[in-house]
């Protein structure tokens, strides 16, 4: 291969890697905002009552996929 070639394969590799830092930065960040919002949420009054609705709406939303197969 010609070396101008590998130099534009060696950037265009070290430009992925630095975007995939990024993405797992990125990725840490929303982690730590959504374990902190959660954290938030369960200091609400009614949240157990909530999650008791989502549970019975999943349970329901399941069964009528099974019924549907």
């Amino acid at each position: 291969m010609k070396e101008d070639k590998l130099i534009t394969m060696w950037n265009r590799v070290e430009t992925l890697g630095s975007l995939v830092q990024q993405m797992n930065q990125e990725m840490g960040n929303l982690r730590d905002l959504s374990i902190g919002t959660m954290s938030l949420l369960k200091k609400f009054d009614g949240y157990e009552k909530a999650i008791e609705a989502l549970t019975e709406d999943l349970k329901k939303e399941k069964e009528e996929n099974n019924e549907l197969e």
